[in-house]
């Protein structure tokens, strides 16, 4: 299951729930405990494997090359400007703010106008239930959670 919050966008004065995530972020010692259950691969070896993984994708991108996992989706390098007004005032080095890595989600189903396709990390039949349900149930059991930005945002959430 999954959870939202009901947000509140001041700028253009709407409601709309917003994704919500509990607790700390699973550690990759905990994927790599289940990945090696589904599969022949120990854990020692999934472990190399996730530890190289993100220098490998690194040495492909800096390339010119996106990185795409199947199942999951691609990873390229994207760049945070600022423009020039001048063609000669062009400096890549003053310009670049930063360099970030953005993800698109593999998508599966028909890719035309109109058709339906599902994201790979997106389960068909995700049940969603309220964040504040869900961590009043978790303090009644005595568990802690996390992970809350509060009832009021400017608006940027997405859901998958």
């Amino acid at each position: 299951m999954a959870f939202y919050q009901k947000t509140y966008n001041k700028k253009f004065g709407v409601w709309y729930p917003a994704a919500m995530t509990m607790g700390q972020p699973v550690p990759v010692k905990q994927v790599a405990q289940r990945l090696s259950a589904m599969c022949t691969a120990t854990y020692a070896d999934v472990m190399a494997v996730l530890g190289n993984l993100p220098g490998v994708m690194a040495d492909f991108m800096a390339q010119g090359k996106s990185v795409r996992l199947d199942g999951l989706g691609t990873f390229r390098y994207t760049l945070d400007t600022r423009g020039v007004t001048v063609e000669d005032d062009f400096d890549f080095q003053k310009q670049v703010k930063a360099i970030r890595v953005q993800f698109i989600p593999q998508r599966e189903g028909p890719a035309t106008k109109g058709g339906t396709a599902t994201r790979g990390l997106v389960p068909v039949g995700l049940e969603w239930i309220p964040y504040d349900k869900a961590l009043q149930e978790a303090e009644n059991q005595g568990g802690t959670s996390g992970g809350g930005t509060g009832e009021e945002d400017d608006g940027d959430h997405q859901l998958g």
